[in-house]
């Protein structure tokens, strides 16, 4: 949509894929999403879409869900805390979607992953 979301996606697509076993997935056109063991943690559109992410969040999703511009997470997936944030317009709060992506990773992640992970840390 613009290069400031498209910068954003970028940054938070980085970020990502510094997890242990994080990878792109494709699974329809106009997503880039992140992946662990074949499982979705980040929901991403493609660049020069409208600005959107869905994470899993099974700690933080009620905290997630009373601000502006989020909602559970279509096809019936927010009844398992999966919850969308589409933002048009503003300043998008990365940390705060850093956060969101950390907490879905750990959620989908196989443990000999977190395990990796919470080695490094």
């Amino acid at each position: 949509m613009t290069k400031k979301t498209d910068r954003a996606l970028a940054e938070l697509r980085e970020f990502g894929l510094r997890y242990p076993g994080a990878e792109l997935k494709s699974p329809w056109p106009n997503h880039l999403d992140l992946a662990v063991n074949g499982k979705t943690f980040a929901y991403l559109p493609a660049e020069g879409a409208p600005f959107s992410i869905s994470c899993k969040l099974p700690h933080s999703a009620a905290e997630a869900l009373a601000l502006e511009g989020c909602e559970p997470t279509g096809y019936g997936l927010g009844k398992w805390g999966w919850v969308t944030a589409s933002l048009p317009t503003g300043e998008l709060p990365l940390d705060l979607f850093k956060d969101w992506i950390d907490e879905s990773y750990r959620a989908q992640a196989p443990k000999k992953l977190l395990r990796l992970l919470d080695a490094d840390d």
